[in-house]
């Protein structure tokens, strides 16, 4: 009887422990169905990513993926309305998963916010429309302040004082202006040296691979001023446009945006880090129109002053940069304190595009603003609502983003080294506006 009972109690020992052997490996096998899951869903949002593209010409900022699928994707390409479709069908595939895996967790998270910025694009690609504070919220995941143009006023006020004269403030500012600009032949040389000193101050704190490297080209015929185009392999494509004579200022700025450690390390870290070594697809892709493009801008605007704090910036350039472009060191002071009130108004562009993407002003009346809150010339005025007639709601990017980016890395640390830490950690973590500002 004592044996029986013991048989029994073994058996039952035995089946109890098989049980929770094959509950373990149910739990195991559990992320790897997910990953399966995730890989595949990621494979589809790149495919479909490219053929939006083929409509959407701004869409895709880099492409880093097998050759085989972009040929696909113009040799396969299906109709707007049906590419639309099955963006929202993998929208709702992400939406359904419930991920358990914490790392998988947050490429889920990220996938999604990407998919979904995706499918806005897709559905006005049909003729949808959305507000702008809705595009901010779906494809930059963040909201719009309230914005009041008074504020600005009371900045123009003060730059008033800074630029004293008879007429319209804008026009004496541009011509004020005028007398920081590089010298005609000394461009080049004054940019090559600024991107330079912006790379040494990166590199100190950030480690990129051996092989990573650039081309500059200048351009003109450009809403922008600048621009980084990854090519993949650990190089970037930097542009400059010439359209308007290059001001003194906008050296180490675009050093600094476009290059270190700005654009340029953020590619090379996404590709190194996310896409070679988790070996994540869908950051062969690089979506123009997506929440990280909030953590691109924002980050390489405020990589100016995390490369150039207190007033480093002012100091180099009157050291150094003023004398190369020929220009009058003495007046550097001045300049920084011009370009530390601009500063202020840099939520004007943002404050506008709502106000004209919405219908609330016509187009002569948003020229009217960017030319009298820019402070530059009417056809600079111009060249800013074609940026924003292109580029929509991307505009919150340069000065919301870089408000939540200082913010975020400000919590973190107070120090430059924590400050420098947390910044690059900021670039692959895969956070977004929402998540930064919680």
């Amino acid at each position: 009887m004592i044996t029986t009972q013991y048989r029994q109690f073994s058996i039952s020992l035995l089946l109890s422990l098989m049980a929770l052997l094959w509950g373990c490996a149910e739990v195991e096998k559990k992320p790897s169905d997910t990953a399966n899951v995730l890989n595949q869903a990621a494979e589809h949002y790149v495919k479909l990513g490219l053929e939006l593209g083929e409509y959407d010409k701004d869409y895709i900022d880099a492409y880093l993926g097998p050759d085989k699928w972009k040929k696909h994707a113009k040799a396969q390409l299906r109709s707007k309305q049906q590419l639309a479709s099955d963006i929202s069908q993998l929208l709702q595939k992400l939406a359904a998963i419930d991920v358990a895996n914490q790392d998988l967790k947050l490429r889920h998270k990220a996938l999604f916010r990407n998919v979904r910025a995706m499918d806005v694009r897709a559905r006005m690609l049909v003729g949808e429309t959305f507000t702008f504070a809705e595009e901010a919220r779906l494809i930059y995941d963040t909201s719009i302040p309230e914005y009041d143009l008074t504020k600005f006023d009371q900045t123009l006020s003060e730059i008033n004082k800074l630029v004293p004269g008879e007429g319209d403030l804008a026009q004496r500012v541009d011509a004020f202006r005028k007398q920081f600009a590089i010298t005609e032949g000394k461009v080049s040389e004054v940019v090559d040296l600024a991107i330079a000193e912006c790379k040494k101050r990166s590199d100190k704190y950030i480690s990129l691979p051996k092989n990573e490297r650039f081309e500059l080209e200048y351009v003109t015929d450009k809403s922008w001023s600048g621009y980084n185009w990854y090519q993949g392999d650990n190089k970037s494509l930097m542009q400059i446009n010439q359209d308007f004579p290059m001001q003194i200022e906008r050296a180490i700025v675009l050093g600094c945006h476009e290059g270190y450690p700005g654009h340029h390390v953020w590619n090379v870290l996404i590709e190194n880090n996310l896409l070679n070594k988790k070996g994540w697809v869908e950051y062969s892709i690089f979506p123009l129109f997506s929440p990280y493009a909030l953590i691109a801008e924002g980050s390489a605007n405020y990589g100016v002053e995390l490369a150039f704090p207190d007033n480093q910036k002012v100091l180099y350039e009157r050291n150094v940069l003023f004398p190369i472009a020929g220009l009058d060191p003495t007046t550097a002071d001045v300049l920084d304190k011009l370009n530390q009130l601009t500063e202020q108004l840099s939520h004007s562009i943002t404050a506008t595009a709502q106000l004209y993407l919405n219908g609330e002003i016509s187009r002569d009346e948003a020229i009217e603003q960017r030319r009298k809150y820019a402070l530059v010339s009417p056809e600079k005025a111009q060249q800013s609502v074609r940026f924003i007639e292109q580029y929509r709601a991307y505009v919150l990017n340069y000065n919301l983003g870089k408000d939540i980016v200082s913010a975020y890395i400000n919590k973190q640390s107070q120090d430059e080294d924590g400050k420098w830490q947390a910044f690059e950690r900021m670039l692959t973590e895969l956070s977004t506006a929402s998540d930064m500002t919680q």
